[in-house]
């Protein structure tokens, strides 16, 4: 399919206006294929002219453009021609379109739980057209009339306010102006879950399996989506644009959720099924904010063009955030992004494939979807919420109100952002805007302190060096003795290389330094080697969770710039992990350690640090009360080596009561098992027989593909190279164990089959699928220079989408970390 240019979309927004749709879905003419009618209503500029609209069609049945008929094969390469364009214009396309199974365009799963059928839309970022014919860009807004036919006992829903006018036909209100990338209709049995919020009707919404759960969770998640609709309402100065709000958890879907006005789509697994940490609750929370701000930011105000996407999402990020600490109970959520968001962003940051937060020219849809990272996420948020520190809270908020009020229902850019903030401050923006949003990379800060006892504290910023740029910083540094903060002194740094020296005379020089110490701002704290050697003593003591973040944010990275030794990393995770108090940062870590730690440490090492892993996780679950065992007990099913706790686990048997009825405990248990090589295909399918689900399915193929035998690894791969008809998240569950492996040499054979078969996976699977499958599956295990050079070879030489190139140029990044973390570390 073609990929749409700027300059196309340019060129066709001058000539298209006063654009509307009507169209009508028909769901009921099988499992594979369903009808769209669609009649589009347009006005030209320039009579006479051509144009194109797009469509990804099955089959065409007919087209008629002002009463013209057009043979279809005038469609190209997804594009239908439109030529002799009146000044007022309509289209009418009958066609039959394909059900996905990649989690784009109208996307339809089975659940195996009960055989019953959910479909879905996600139009984003260029999947409209697998829906229905349309002006397939950002700034071409337009109201939409949709009719749906779908079977009797079906919910249906969209952007819009819909009834039910006879058995299965649905009718929806005139949407309000939608760019076609939000545009969405979820319909299936789903179970729902109904309330109301000072006149804004609500509706949770999941497949029936999941109903009792659904009914579980809702009451906090309609707490937390009425405690957001006050706080942006209140803040933004603008009442809720889109008149009802359905939240549906589906199934199968490639990202954490999709901001549709009035109808938020997410991944069903945020209706956990099984037992729940606080963490989990949070992040979900968390989620429902993001989507929510975007009903303001990114619907009502949309971008122009895909280059600034960053925009929406940072925004979304940093409001989430904002309102999780302000109006609900997770008044510790920057605690949250720090230890989780950041260091995703970090990760980006310092890969050869980062960019600038903004500026980045966007030349067609395609490059555009390869800066939806953790730098348009996560940095992206720090950078605005500097910027609200930089001008004054009451400046940024004054300046966001503006900027949404002035162009509601309309499309905006960067510049129409900072000229809002502007008129609210004497600031100037220009020289914040070049060092903070048009320079890549992430500046480390040191603490240089002078004289015991202490005379002088400096923050020492460097820039990395292949990234200079000169940006401002708001931020604290701190010291720590037994755990006892000794001092705190705000910081603001200016300069290429250092900032202000803050005289702090008379104190005792303390065993940690912490540059950051509140998070407030995007950096790498850099420390120094007292405070190293001193942190598996004094870190758990520190009170402070944001403090404790940080510290874990300096270790996680030092760690990936070979200035900290793995075992270091080790063993604070050691000291630390059994007495940590902070859930996310509980949850976090026990993640990131035990993902990360083995690729930094030799093959001998491997083995050894997963048990010491599953010795602090013991000692944890054994002091955690019934709250918090969750995260301790995950950790330790993962991890551990004793075949037979392992084997009761499984078997239901000494579970702590907080995993009574949690399948997927049991199946974390058992997927150690099979990696141990103590659970064959047998022992899987009669648990899987247990849990006949979608996600008992995918953890079924994620054990059996983890099993530490030749065979295994056979099995799993032609899976992933033959099987059509494996769904997204059951490609991406073999993808996340095929290269697990207790020693490199078992799966080093299939190295090369790597950068093979995964590029040729988005042709069947869509870009979105095939870049996380890419990445779960890049093997970083391997710990090897050949990896990397196979890696290299094959960037140069082999033929892949954008996305997926960047999956492997990242997943190379952190390899080459590794290798080098192991040239100055290895044992």
């Amino acid at each position: 399919m073609a990929i749409l240019l700027q300059t196309e979309a340019v060129e066709r927004a001058r000539l298209i206006a006063g654009i509307s749709y009507t169209v009508d879905l028909d769901l009921t003419l099988g499992d594979t294929e369903f009808g769209s009618r669609t009649v589009v209503r347009f006005s030209c500029s320039e009579p006479g002219a051509s144009t194109f609209i797009d469509l990804k069609a099955v089959s065409v049945e007919s087209i008629t453009l002002n009463g013209n008929d057009i043979h279809p094969s005038a469609i190209s390469d997804g594009r239908l021609t439109l030529t002799q364009l009146q000044h007022a214009n309509e289209l009418s396309v009958t066609a039959r379109m394909a059900y996905t199974r990649d989690g784009q365009g109208l996307h339809r799963a089975v659940d195996p739980a009960d055989e019953k059928a959910y479909v879905y839309g996600m139009s984003f970022l260029d999947a409209a057209p697998q829906i229905f014919p349309c002006f397939d860009q950002p700034d071409l807004k337009a109201a939409y009339d949709l009719t749906v036919t779908a079977p009797q006992d079906w919910v249906v829903a969209g952007n819009s306010a819909a009834k039910q006018t006879s058995p299965g036909r649905w009718e929806f209100e005139t949407s309000k102006p939608l760019a076609t990338y939000f545009f969405t209709i979820c319909a299936g049995p789903y179970e729902t879950v109904r309330d109301e919020h000072r006149g804004i009707p609500l509706a949770l919404h999941a497949r029936a399996s999941l109903g009792q759960d659904l009914r579980r969770h809702a009451p906090q998640m309609l707490d937390v989506t009425k405690q957001g609709l006050d706080y942006f309402e209140d803040l933004f100065g603008i009442d809720y644009p889109w008149g009802e709000y359905h939240q549906f958890f589906v199934p199968e879907f490639n990202a954490g959720a999709m901001e549709n006005p009035g109808c938020v789509t997410f991944r069903d697994q945020y209706i956990f099924r099984g037992s729940v940490g606080r963490a989990e609750i949070m992040q979900r929370s968390n989620t429902i904010l993001h989507e929510m701000a975007h009903m303001w930011f990114g619907d009502l105000v949309s971008m122009k063009w895909w280059d600034d996407l960053w925009l929406n999402e940072s925004f979304a990020e940093y409001m989430a955030h904002r309102a999780c600490s302000a109006a609900t109970e997770f008044d510790d959520a920057w605690v949250d992004f720090g230890i989780s968001r950041k260091n995703w962003g970090y990760a980006a940051d310092r890969a050869p494939s980062t960019h600038p937060i903004a500026g980045n020219a966007a030349d067609d849809t395609d490059s555009a979807l390869t800066n939806f990272d953790g730098i348009s996420y996560a940095k992206g948020c720090s950078a605005l919420r500097q910027l609200a520190l930089y001008v004054g809270d009451d400046a940024f908020v004054g300046g966001v109100r503006d900027y949404l009020r002035d162009h509601s229902y309309g499309n905006a850019t960067l510049a129409d952002f900072l000229d809002a903030i502007s008129a609210h401050t004497d600031v100037d923006l220009d020289a914040w805007s070049k060092g903070w949003l048009e320079t890549a990379g992430t500046d480390e800060i040191a603490v240089v302190v002078d004289g015991d006892p202490i005379g002088v504290v400096e923050a020492v910023r460097t820039t990395p060096e292949a990234h200079p740029a000169d940006r401002p910083h708001m931020l604290d540094i701190a010291g720590f003795c037994g755990g006892k903060e000794v001092w705190r002194t705000p910081v603001f740094t200016l300069g290429a290389t250092s900032g202000e020296e803050t005289p702090l005379t008379g104190l005792e020089r303390p065993k940690l330094l912490v540059p950051n110490a509140s998070d407030l701002t995007w950096t790498i704290p850099v420390f120094d080697d007292n405070t190293l050697a001193a942190m598996p003593d004094e870190l758990p003591k520190v009170e402070d969770p944001q403090v404790r973040q940080v510290v874990w944010a300096g270790l996680l990275n030092g760690m990936a710039l070979s200035t900290v030794d793995p075992q270091t990393v080790l063993a604070v995770f050691e000291a630390s992990f059994p007495t940590e108090e902070n859930e996310s940062l509980r949850h976090w870590t026990a993640r990131l350690v035990r993902r990360r730690l083995g690729y930094f440490l030799p093959d001998a090492e491997r083995q050894e640090a997963t048990e010491r892993i599953a010795v602090a996780a013991t000692v944890a679950l054994g002091a955690a009360d019934a709250e918090r065992v969750v995260t301790p007990g995950r950790l330790l099913a993962a991890t551990s080596s004793d075949e037979g706790l392992l084997r009761r686990w499984v078997a239901a048997e000494d579970l702590p009561d907080a995993f009574a009825g949690d399948l997927d405990v049991r199946w974390t248990a058992l997927t150690r098992l099979a990696q141990l090589g103590r659970a064959d295909d047998a022992a899987i399918d009669e648990f899987a027989a247990q849990d006949r689900t979608m996600a008992g399915e995918q953890n079924a193929l994620r054990a059996k593909a983890v099993r530490p035998t030749p065979e295994a690894k056979e099995w799993a791969w032609t899976q992933l190279e033959s099987n059509a008809a494996l769904s997204n998240y059951e490609a991406l569950a073999i993808a996340e164990t095929i290269f697990v492996a207790p020693s490199s040499e078992l799966v080093r054979p299939h190295v090369e089959r790597y950068f093979r078969v995964l590029p040729k996976l988005a042709d069947r699977l869509g870009e979105f699928a095939s870049q996380k499958i890419a990445a779960a599956a890049f093997p970083v295990g391997v710990t090897e220079q050949a990896t990397s050079d196979a890696a290299q070879e094959a960037l140069r030489s082999g033929r892949m989408t954008a996305n997926v190139r960047r999956a492997i140029v990242d997943g190379t990044a952190e390899l080459d970390e590794a290798l080098a973390s192991l040239q100055r570390f290895g044992r």
